[in-house]
């Protein structure tokens, strides 16, 4: 990095400049840092500046192997074992079991991102199509989105692609959202906060939405066959979440496609319970600032026993 200075009708303006190779191109950050500045201040705001750009080039990251270092051969073949044995492989579920898990997942993927409906009033929506008095009509076009989806991804043959992202996001939205079905345009950024405004994630720049889905979805046509199905749906799921390629909704997208991911694999399809929020927003912490997988695989796990409760 290195400072910049330029002479402006007898005034000198300071940016701190960073190049950087990214495949075949160079990208360049710069930031302001002032004008007439006197040397602590400079020094003072270079530093700032510095992690500014730090955090900025990490958004530019085009995905390699997220497993590379982090995960073990002897945990991979762990992981590779376990679902080998009965309990993970796929659920032949009947048709009733199918629209319990649906009715279950609908309700809890959206109670994580705000919905007010209720089990008891997902279940009506979903089964008998009624709509509960004074509640959101956005709650229930989209539970009634997710079991679409949900009816969705059951049926297709396709494992991941930008089209396929993209209906998912227009099957769930349809009826809510003017921009059901399209990634972010340029120029259009996303923050994720919490309910006290606390900044938890940003997207990457909608300038990159494309290059990383792309990315990510050859590094999971490269590795389908050499990596176990849990370790795919939880590295496809993270990323995507860290891209966050849609102005909103990419919680409930994020989740659908985790588990295509494992349908696709012969794996059963898996529930995050509203109860597990908060952990399931630190696995994404963790993957996100560490590269760390083995939460999201651990509460996948303990998820899966918690269906089998429910499921029956």
């Amino acid at each position: 990095m290195y400072i910049e200075k330029r002479k402006y009708y007898g005034k000198t303006k300071y940016w701190l400049s960073h190049s950087f190779r990214e495949g075949g191109k160079i990208h360049k950050i710069r930031k302001l840092l002032g004008i007439d500045l006197s040397l602590e201040i400079l020094e003072n705001r270079k530093k700032k500046a510095e992690q500014l750009i730090l955090e900025e080039i990490n958004k530019y990251k085009i995905i390699k192997d997220p497993l590379q270092d982090k995960i073990s051969k002897e945990e991979i073949g762990f992981i590779k074992r376990l679902q080998s044995e009965a309990e993970l492989k796929i659920i032949h579920l009947s048709e009733e079991q199918w629209k319990t898990f649906s009715e279950i997942f609908s309700y809890n993927t959206n109670a994580i991102e705000g919905s007010d409906l209720s089990k008891k009033e997902t279940k009506e929506v979903i089964e008998k199509g009624v709509w509960p008095v004074e509640k959101s009509k956005e709650d229930i076009a989209e539970a009634l989105g997710v079991n679409g989806a949900i009816n969705f991804i059951r049926k297709t043959k396709e494992d991941i692609s930008s089209d396929l992202i993209k209906k998912i996001h227009y099957i769930v939205f349809k009826n809510s959202k003017s921009f059901a079905g399209e990634f972010r345009k340029l120029g259009q950024e996303v923050v994720v906060r919490t309910g006290q405004g606390i900044i938890v994630h940003e997207g990457a720049p909608s300038s990159r939405v494309f290059t990383l889905l792309n990315e990510l979805i050859n590094w999971y046509n490269k590795h389908k066959l050499e990596y176990p199905g849990i370790l795919l749906a939880a590295v496809v799921h993270n990323q995507f979440e860290n891209i966050h390629p849609f102005a909103d909704g990419n919680g409930r997208v994020g989740r659908i496609l985790l588990n295509n991911i494992l349908l696709k694999n012969n794996l059963p399809p898996v529930n995050i319970d509203i109860k597990n929020q908060r952990e399931y927003y630190e696995t994404l912490q963790a993957y996100e600032k560490e590269g760390n997988l083995r939460p999201t695989i651990e509460l996948i796990l303990r998820e899966y026993k918690n269906l089998k409760i429910i499921i029956k």
